[in-house]
């Protein structure tokens, strides 16, 4: 064979490694991408005019994207602030029916908290009331004797919110509203307190009995005159409502924020282990550690 065949065959052999090798290298798309960078670096060195040009686009692509973040940012933060209105558990309580307003206006003036939030309150039981067929002013005495109306209180034993419930236990009828931690919405907090309350007075087959199991005491000779302060509440309301006139005295009943919600799982009450009642060997703190089925 001549010589020249021989080169011709040499340098086929070579194109043909090297072309081999090059698919190699670059079948990963990120050589690709290296490749393609370390090109376009090799040009903008041998033309000085093309990187100027090219810092040049990239400075006011990098405003315009700064300019477009922040204008989201702006309208995500003004967003915020409008719902924030939004979520707020309050009414005007001049757009209560009268008889409403009037209970709105008393609880607000006796327990010294803002007129809308008790607004948006007093709406809302009488709601609710009206479904489950259960006294709104029953309702808003609960509520004022467990927890004076304090939407974030919580007892020694872990009663929570408005109405104390123990979430612990009733943590299953707050998956409705998003999880345990909606024991501190208030509205939540009243919806799964009236629901343990209604179920109570079910079971004892009396509003008093029902009380009674609610701060955790059905098995026990005494609630500690928790019904009573309830009940005594409860009247305040009534006449508050049939435009009587009610008095301002402080109520005994906003105990400790004292738990409620029972269970009545409840074993025979022992003297000498109160705790097992869900009840502190002082009856000033009632509490319910019994779970409502």
């Amino acid at each position: 064979m001549t010589a020249s065949y021989h080169m011709s065959t040499r340098l086929r052999q070579a194109l043909a490694a090297v072309t081999k090798g090059f698919f190699q290298i670059t079948h990963n798309s990120f050589a690709l991408i290296g490749l393609a960078v370390l090109f376009a670096a090799m040009a903008l060195v041998a033309r000085p005019e093309l990187r100027q040009v090219g810092e040049i686009k990239l400075f006011s692509w990098l405003q315009e994207r700064q300019q477009e973040v922040s204008g989201v940012v702006s309208n995500l933060v003004a967003s915020e602030r409008t719902n924030a209105s939004e979520r707020a558990t309050a009414a005007d309580p001049k757009e209560l029916p009268k008889q409403q307003a009037a209970v709105a206006f008393w609880l607000s003036k006796k327990y010294r908290v803002a007129p809308e939030p008790i607004s948006a309150l007093v709406a809302e039981a009488y709601t609710v009331g009206a479904r489950v067929k259960l006294e709104p002013t029953l309702i808003l005495a609960v509520m004022a004797v467990e927890s004076g109306f304090n939407p974030f209180a919580q007892s020694s034993v872990g009663a929570q919110g408005l109405m104390q419930v123990m979430t612990k236990i009733h943590s299953d009828k707050y998956q409705s509203f998003g999880g345990r931690f909606a024991a501190f919405d208030p509205l939540a907090n009243l919806h799964v307190g009236v629901k343990v309350l209604k179920d109570c007075i079910r079971m004892a087959g009396s509003i008093e009995g029902g009380l009674k199991y609610y701060v955790g005491a059905a098995n026990m000779e005494t609630d500690g005159g928790y019904a009573a302060k309830v009940m005594a509440e409860y009247a305040r309301l009534q006449s508050v409502v049939q435009g009587r006139k009610a008095p301002l005295m402080v109520a005994t009943g906003a105990v400790n924020p004292s738990p409620a919600n029972t269970d009545l799982k409840t074993e025979p009450a022992d003297s000498t282990a109160p705790a097992a009642t869900g009840l502190p060997s002082t009856a000033s703190d009632k509490s319910a550690i019994v779970a409502l089925k």
